[in-house]
């Protein structure tokens, strides 16, 4: 699905009314006042009712003669809604506890991620590669611009660019439309890590996946995805240890809400 447009009135209330249900101020299984709601956000009950369409398009709200409008439980979210995935990433980063779904967003992309390599050395085209090469590059551009690093928002955007050509490279439809997962979780990830004091170089990994699926080599372009994400990892651990926490201690991960590692956001 097509992430929602953030604009105008109507997107404020929208992300208006996600982040409170995230954060829990609207509690699963609340029961709207949708007038007190109206004159509290100051915007129309037909606006209101249009926002509320686009959270009940991603499974949050319904509906029902007699209750009313609600919010229904969390097991009726679509959470690989693109939209959904940003809001929870969203929340857990104000409470300093979006550890989870980053784990649970790597293990997605170490599923994927291996496979759409292989998939990619045995199908991608000359503009494939030309599309990997250019993310590349724009990646090796990081160092270039004042020789302390280019912004977090450079880096990021072209490691986007990077996992994005990947997933084209494919050519199959539903794992390119894997994007937007995998997209939100990467983006919040590397936010950490680009604004950390301490991380690697990025492009040697990737140019090791990128000489595989040039080379057309399967098992090299698996095993060469499968090293960059073992390295994601080890980077944003390293981030987060910088902040006194590991993503691999559950009981001690809070996040990086706070501090220098969210600063660019």
């Amino acid at each position: 699905m097509t992430p929602y447009v953030r604009r105008g009135l109507h997107g404020q209330t929208v992300e208006t009314l996600a982040r409170r249900v995230f954060s829990g101020e609207i509690p699963e299984g609340s029961t709207l006042d949708l007038v007190a709601l109206q004159r509290e956000l100051d915007v129309s009950l037909t606006a209101l009712r249009e926002s509320l369409k686009v959270l009940a398009a991603k499974g949050m709200v319904d509906a029902r003669q007699k209750r009313g409008t609600f919010i229904r439980a969390r097991a009726h979210w679509n959470l690989l809604d693109a939209d959904v995935l940003r809001w929870q990433l969203a929340a857990g980063c104000a409470s300093g506890d979006d550890s989870s779904l980053l784990r649970n967003l790597g293990e997605v992309r170490g599923i994927v991620e291996p496979a759409a390599a292989r998939l990619a050395a045995e199908r991608r085209t000359g503009a494939d590669l030309d599309a990997l090469e250019a993310a590349l590059a724009a990646m090796g551009e990081e160092d270039a611009d004042d020789g302390e690093g280019a912004s977090p928002a450079h880096a990021v955007e072209a490691d986007l660019a990077f996992h994005r050509a990947l997933l084209t490279a494919t050519h199959n439809e539903l794992l390119e439309r894997m994007e937007m997962v995998i997209e939100s979780g990467l983006a919040h990830r590397d936010r950490i890590v680009h604004s950390s004091l301490h991380h690697d170089d990025p492009v040697p990994s990737h140019r090791a996946v990128l000489e595989a699926v040039r080379a057309r080599d399967p098992d090299g372009a698996e095993a060469a995805m499968r090293a960059l994400l073992d390295k994601a990892l080890r980077d944003l651990d390293k981030a987060l240890g910088d902040l006194g926490t590991t993503l691999r201690d559950p009981g001690e991960v809070r996040g990086a809400a706070n501090g220098k590692a969210v600063r660019d956001r």
